[in-house]
């Protein structure tokens, strides 16, 4: 399965992601659109910076799953063809439960007091619109192994640096 990870150190803050993810969340799905709409389309992503370090957060589909238990609603569900946390906008009743446990503050206040959080663009297959706007590939959906087999490979080549300049 794919997931979306993060790559904090090629984050130069830009926002496209925040931007992007709007966007495609959006009901016209383009910029010129979105802006115009009554209704400003929530971003799900949040980049976060302390000012030398940037990094992009969004719904992380912690394996506990804390959102799904505290909703007395059932809004929040895992979607079984996926295994992905979604939200059920009809069935959310704005009680703020999953924004309260949610470890990484990435569930924040929608329309109508209904919550929003990353659904990975449910809406565009699960291709997110996030990782393609992102210039720095930071964000990449990939599967997991995948992801840490380069992880594990650039620690060779940083220690490999590191022996070269030690000489």
């Amino acid at each position: 399965m794919k997931q979306l990870l993060v790559r904090s150190e090629h984050c130069v803050g830009c926002k496209s992601c925040e931007l992007a993810c709007a966007v495609a969340h959006s009901e016209s799905k383009t910029l010129f659109g979105a802006v115009l709409e009554s209704q400003p389309p929530r971003k799900r992503v949040f980049v976060e910076t302390d000012g030398t370090m940037n990094f992009p957060l969004q719904c992380r589909q912690c394996s506990d799953k804390p959102c799904v238990r505290a909703c007395i609603a059932g809004a929040m569900h895992l979607d079984p063809n996926t295994g992905l946390v979604q939200v059920n906008d009809d069935k959310c009743v704005g009680c703020w439960m999953c924004v309260m446990v949610c470890p990484f503050g990435a569930i924040t206040e929608g329309p109508d007091r209904h919550v929003v959080k990353c659904d990975r663009c449910r809406e565009l297959q699960y291709e997110p619109a996030c990782v393609s706007a992102c210039p720095t590939r930071a964000l990449q959906w990939v599967e997991v192994d995948r992801f840490a087999a380069t992880d594990r490979r650039s620690w060779v080549d940083h220690l490999k640096e590191a022996n070269t300049y030690a000489e």
